[in-house]
């Protein structure tokens, strides 16, 4: 029995290079969610590959890291020479909320259940290469780096690994990017932090990689999430690479993303 009271499924007959696309109905938006899916071929019978979960970052949506980051592809590229074990990509909507939705409950919607709860159920519910035995890794770029750290952090549980690119490490950061004022996020209460969620959950997070590009208008928040991580002496890796606020970075450097991934989960 479906946890959703509608899905929508791609026909195999009109897919393609392995993408798919799931729509499914979930009171956490109070309506329908759409996740891209990259699946790749494996042995018949195959039912326990991980899921990795991209979260995109502001104006995008769910097709925004196949068909602008090339993350299927180069997932796809990856897989075929051995480089990475075969899994799930999984790229969904951060819920459609103005220019973005930060990942979090506000206004009625929950996404940070959307993405932690719905996006994983949906996965093994409908993608036979997938099940409940599935291990699940979050990452994502910008606002998607956001909410991976803070998801990843919160609901340590769900999650086996966490990876961010060019991460927004406050809520306030938001503001450079969206024009919806930061009062439509959080009412009367303070800008979530990326330091406050790990700090509150340091004795069970995830393993913990992220990087930014040297000419990112967020390389400083970045640098005082990792020395705030270090003081604090929380395990994470942290990289810094030539490169701004773009496409080709995380072109380039999801690779990374999808490694760390592989690594984590070689090791259990």
């Amino acid at each position: 029995m479906s946890s959703f009271r509608t899905i929508e499924l791609s026909d195999p007959a009109y897919e393609s290079d392995g993408l798919r696309f799931l729509t499914v109905k979930t009171p956490n938006l109070r309506g329908r969610g759409d996740i891209c899916l990259y699946v790749p071929e494996v042995a018949e019978g195959t039912t326990d590959l991980p899921i990795y979960i991209l979260l995109h970052g502001v104006y995008g949506s769910a097709w925004i890291w196949a068909m602008k980051g090339g993350a299927a592809k180069t997932a796809a590229e990856m897989m075929q020479n051995k480089d990475i074990e075969p899994a799930v990509i999984a790229m969904p909507s951060d819920g459609l909320w103005g220019d973005g939705s930060a990942y979090f409950a506000h206004h009625q919607k929950n996404f940070a259940a959307w993405i932690c709860e719905d996006v994983i159920t949906a996965v093994r519910e409908n993608i036979p290469q997938a099940s409940d035995s599935s291990a699940v890794c979050i990452g994502g770029l910008s606002m998607g780096g956001y909410g991976a750290l803070m998801l990843g952090a919160r609901f340590s549980e769900k999650f086996k690994a966490i990876s961010g690119h060019s991460s927004i490490t406050k809520l306030a950061e938001m503001s450079l990017f969206v024009e919806e004022p930061l009062s439509d996020y959080t009412e009367n209460c303070d800008l979530p932090q990326v330091i406050d969620a790990m700090k509150k959950n340091r004795d069970r997070l995830p393993a913990l990689r992220f990087d930014c590009g040297t000419e990112d208008d967020l390389i400083e928040g970045n640098r005082l999430l990792h020395r705030q991580l270090s003081d604090a002496k929380i395990g994470h890796t942290y990289a810094e690479f030539a490169g701004g606020h773009e496409w080709s970075y995380w072109q380039r450097h999801v690779r990374r993303t999808f490694r760390f991934f592989n690594s984590v989960l070689a090791e259990e």
